[in-house]
């Protein structure tokens, strides 16, 4: 019990962030770079489901996804993905040029 507890704990501090960032994104929005949308949606829904049981856990929950840590991970992953993103868009691009220009003769 005490190692199930720890292991969404664990998860919750990975995928959390700040509440009103969360709610402030949209996960449906086009061009969206941010690939973390999804799994911060999934931590403000497990934490607004905590929060509904024991306001006391949610409170701890929220405090430990500010912790220097967890902020700092967050940033690296988010900096990380955001260039991934990019790089697939211009691979994306290449791929519909080289398509219209070899493949259709535009």
């Amino acid at each position: 019990m005490l190692q199930s507890r720890a292991l969404v704990i664990a998860l919750i501090l990975l995928l959390s962030t700040t509440l009103p960032e969360v709610h402030s994104k949209s996960i449906f929005e086009k061009d969206r770079r941010d690939w973390l949308v999804v799994p911060d949606a999934i931590a403000a829904y497990i934490y607004e489901t905590v929060n509904k049981m024991s306001p006391k856990v949610g409170q701890f929950l929220a405090d430990a996804a500010q912790t220097p840590a967890v902020v700092v991970t967050r940033n690296f992953l988010i900096r990380e993905t955001t260039k991934l993103s990019i790089l697939a868009e211009q691979l994306m691009e290449k791929i519909k040029n080289l398509w219209y220009t070899k493949v259709l003769g535009y």
